[in-house]
């Protein structure tokens, strides 16, 4: 690894960038160095990579691909490279197969158990160095205290800043007992907005006061334990900043209060600068010149080839013209070459007697049952569980069919139903998806009439007039009804009417295998909801589209 003064102004500016790569054309593939991806290492000498589902398969291919990269860079300014992930645990995990997938942040928020707050982050890490990745966008130190909040939801261990603060500290020093540097975000706060910013520029009104008790809690109390990198949101907060740029582009927020006032002197990365919130507004390329301006030391450009070549061009402009003095750039760079150095990276990192070694082991998956099995929580129960094993059961299953920035589809076995079937005679599920066709609806509700136990496995039904219309037209029956909340445990909210709901704040297969032992009554449910289910919130739909 080169030292600052042995770098040029464009070594530099690469240093501050870290980029995401996909195939070209079909012929291409993300899953191995491509040319995108060879050319800014090569070309570009960037800093970091970011890793996503479409650069993943196996941990063995995975670390094959980081090794790879890691060589790419080894005689550039930019190696080390920073490789990065959103490795969040829960419903948003870029890499699941053969790896052990940690329980969501809610989910352990529901355990209040802080130890095991530490230990799956530990885990989750120990399995990403393993595989070459050294940097986890995680954990969410979002405070989520709006149930209308599109984007957070379940990445937030809760809705009280005492609870994150101590849960996500916790977390923090897991994944840096592994050797992975974990980001704090999404700071000042993305807890209390009603839009997303991946394709709006949110805004949260609250006075300073009520910012410093809620908001900035969190924070502040993981950098005074040593956090290593913050990411900024692209969220506007009028009490911080006056002219209406978002926190990503205030020098207000990342200088004088991330810097000054709180005393940061780590790593501040973007969220991502193709996100709408930035680039609709100001542009990607602009938006980082904005950025650094600001006091952010790394770039986050995802996707676009073009974006990312434009981004480096402008911050070298920007510095040439004299907008950006090339001091400010060096304390940038000199922040991301501590980093580098305090995690030791090497190509060895990524090697298939370090992936067999510490990914996917036994002990890993009984951590995490275990955990799941002190998350689950029974909302309410009106004396129907457990479920008789008798009967006939009818499972509806919602199921992610699109993906976003967020959501990913995953072609999952192991669903409740599966699990069911091990103890419950006769079992019949069906998939729908998250936004249920009309045709759909009056299919499950057809099917169902037949049958004396109903499961609904609810994905963010907050958000689905037709999901919530599924549940309520079958709460009105004569039948056993059991609503699991498969994401937002807020679902409730729509129908609480339902007799039995359970929250399991993710669908993954260790969280249904959980719920399957609550509603078959192997086990006990033993979690505590993290957030409040107030039916002030509600949407207010009826049911109809």
């Amino acid at each position: 690894m080169k030292k600052l003064a042995d770098m040029n102004l464009r070594q530099k500016i690469g240093q501050m960038v870290m980029c995401g790569f996909s195939a070209a054309d079909a012929e291409d593939s993300a899953k191995k160095p491509n040319q995108r991806i060879i050319q800014l290492i090569k070309e570009y000498e960037i800093g970091g990579v970011i890793l996503f589902r479409r650069n993943l398969d196996t941990p063995q291919q995975v670390a094959e691909l980081n090794h790879e990269l890691q060589l790419l860079a080894a005689d550039t300014s930019g190696g080390p490279l920073l490789i990065g992930i959103d490795q969040e645990g829960g419903m948003v995990a870029r890499i699941h197969e053969g790896v052990v997938c940690m329980p969501g942040s809610m989910a352990i928020g529901a355990t209040r158990d802080k130890q095991a707050a530490y230990e799956t982050a530990r885990i989750s890490g120990k399995e990403l160095r393993a595989m070459g990745i050294n940097l986890n966008f995680a954990p969410c130190l979002d405070v989520n205290n709006n149930p209308l909040n599109p984007v957070i939801g379940v990445r937030s261990f809760g809705e009280t800043a005492e609870l994150v603060g101590e849960l996500g500290t916790a977390a923090v020093k897991g994944y840096q007992a592994s050797g992975v540097a974990p980001t704090i975000k999404h700071f000042p706060g993305h807890g209390d907005t009603q839009s997303d910013s991946h394709h709006a520029l949110p805004m949260i009104p609250h006075g300073l006061e009520r910012l410093r008790e809620m908001e900035f809690a969190p924070f502040v109390r993981a950098i005074n334990e040593g956090a290593d990198v913050i990411m900024s949101a692209h969220v506007i907060f009028p009490a911080l900043e006056p002219d209406g740029l978002p926190s990503t582009l205030s020098k207000r927020v990342l200088t004088d209060l991330l810097r000054g006032e709180l005393g940061f002197g780590g790593v501040i990365v973007t969220d991502c600068l193709e996100m709408r919130a930035i680039a609709d507004h100001y542009g990607t390329a602009e938006g980082a010149v904005m950025a650094v301006e600001a006091g952010a030391d790394l770039l986050l450009v995802s996707h676009r080839l073009p974006l990312q070549i434009e981004t480096i061009e402008k911050l070298v402009e920007a510095v040439e013209s004299g907008r950006i003095s090339e001091a400010r750039i060096d304390e940038s760079v000199e922040r991301l070459l501590q980093l580098k150095q305090k995690l030791s990276i090497t190509a060895g990192d990524a090697s298939p007697a370090a992936v067999s070694a510490a990914v996917g082991l036994p002990e890993h998956v009984e951590l995490v049952r275990e955990t799941f099995r002190k998350s689950v929580t029974l909302v309410k129960d009106e004396q129907q569980l457990p479920l008789a094993s008798d009967k006939k059961t009818y499972v509806i299953w919602a199921e992610v069919r699109a993906n976003t920035q967020i959501d990913e589809v995953i072609e999952q076995e192991e669903t409740l139903g599966a699990y069911l079937a091990e103890t419950i005679a006769a079992v019949t599920e069906t998939r729908i998806d998250t936004m249920p066709s009309e045709a759909d609806v009056e299919r499950v509700l057809s099917e169902s009439k037949d049958y004396d136990q109903v499961i609904v496995v609810t994905y963010n039904a907050s958000f689905s007039p037709n999901q919530i219309r599924i549940v309520k037209e079958l709460a009105a029956r004569d039948t056993v009804l059991t609503v699991v909340a498969g994401r937002n445990p807020f679902d409730y909210i729509e129908f609480p009417e339902v007799k039995t709901y359970v929250a399991s704040y993710e669908n993954r297969p260790n969280a249904m295998y959980a719920v399957a032992d609550v509603l078959t009554g192997r086990h006990q449910a033993e979690g505590k909801l993290p957030v409040t289910l107030t039916p002030e919130y509600s949407f207010g739909w009826s049911g109809q589209a």
